[in-house]
């Protein structure tokens, strides 16, 4: 009897886990039917890993504005909740871990690890400014989401917005989170390895804007500690 009581319990908490806040009663569509908030260009089925090794495959995608993993039932959005709860999600071969209440992409597990948070900015369609330019600012009055007492409910992104996604590498070393955006900052990551990782990023042609060539540069990193 016990040990159904406790089935019982864990299969409510994996429901409570995936339903408990409906996030997108509305997908969050423009004007002709598109969804750039989202990282991938449709939903997948993708693998959810609980921390009690329970696995559940939904199909999944990744909104850059929210930094939350997105799931579809019954032809509705919701958010993944409880992301204390979760291990590991996987999409498309790449994997994601909770930080809080968002989630950040691994590039790299080990001692010094590699993670990329793909922060995605409300950005309006743009004014001409002369010279066939024009000019976009963050926008910090449009709210793409409200908290309702049934959950987090999206709006629609209007037909005039779109969404610039700006990636944020962060670096795991000695149970501490450092972060970096360009050559720079990563060089002052390393402050008594300068000259040998600019030798090495010279050497191999290292790109701050490529993953696989970050990940080559932490992996060499991580010998010179």
């Amino acid at each position: 009897m016990k040990r159904v009581i406790n089935k019982i319990i864990a299969k409510g908490l994996q429901t409570a886990l995936l339903l408990a806040i409906p996030a997108l009663l509305i997908c969050q569509t423009t004007s002709d039917g598109s969804t750039p908030q989202y990282y991938f260009t449709d939903f997948v089925n993708g693998t959810v890993k609980m921390k009690n090794g329970q696995i559940q495959t939904p199909l999944l995608n990744y909104n850059t504005v929210t930094e939350r993993i997105v799931f579809v039932r019954d032809d509705k959005y919701y958010d993944l909740t409880n992301p204390d709860m979760v291990d590991t999600v996987t999409i498309q071969n790449m994997r994601f871990v909770p930080f809080g209440k968002v989630f950040y992409e691994v590039l790299l597990s080990g001692p010094t690890a590699l993670f990329i948070q793909l922060k995605g900015s409300l950005l309006p369609a743009g004014k001409q400014v002369g010279y066939g330019g024009t000019s976009q600012l963050a926008s910090a009055h449009y709210v793409s989401n409200v908290e309702l007492s049934s959950g987090r409910y999206n709006l629609p992104l209007p037909s005039d917005y779109i969404v610039k996604v700006t990636p944020i590498y962060w670096i795991r070393r000695d149970n501490e989170m450092l972060s970096f955006t360009n050559e720079r900052q990563f060089l002052s990551l390393y402050p008594d390895q300068t000259a040998k990782i600019k030798a090495f990023t010279k050497e191999n042609r290292i790109k701050f804007d490529r993953k696989d060539h970050l990940i080559k540069l932490v992996e060499f990193c991580s010998t010179l500690q």
